[in-house]
């Protein structure tokens, strides 16, 4: 089982969202923790180098979680969680990355 580690942000991106898909969310990161390669790779995005990290939706796509699987010490490290709106989230993953 991998460990999971959060971004200093990420406690903002939550507070964005309502308790229901707060809830979501901690169901699929227990997803993530136990099954890393769930998520669809990124490459590039609009112009942003995105590369190893992944996605997962929750809430019918309406909120990603964005994530890196750094293997050689079997960590999840969540990036950003938010909309897709305006790419925002990406735009985050790539500024904490």
């Amino acid at each position: 089982m991998y460990e999971i580690k959060y971004h200093p942000l990420l406690e903002e991106d939550l507070k964005q969202l309502n308790n229901s898909v707060r809830i979501e969310v901690f169901k699929k990161l227990q997803k993530i923790q136990q099954s890393p390669e769930l998520g669809k790779s990124l490459g590039n995005k609009n112009n942003m180098n995105l590369t190893g990290l992944r996605k997962v939706y929750v809430s019918r796509k309406q909120i990603r979680i964005i994530y890196e699987i750094v293997n050689n010490i079997l960590v999840v490290y969540i990036l950003a969680i938010g909309k897709r709106e305006d790419m925002e989230v990406y735009k985050q993953a790539e500024q904490r990355r």
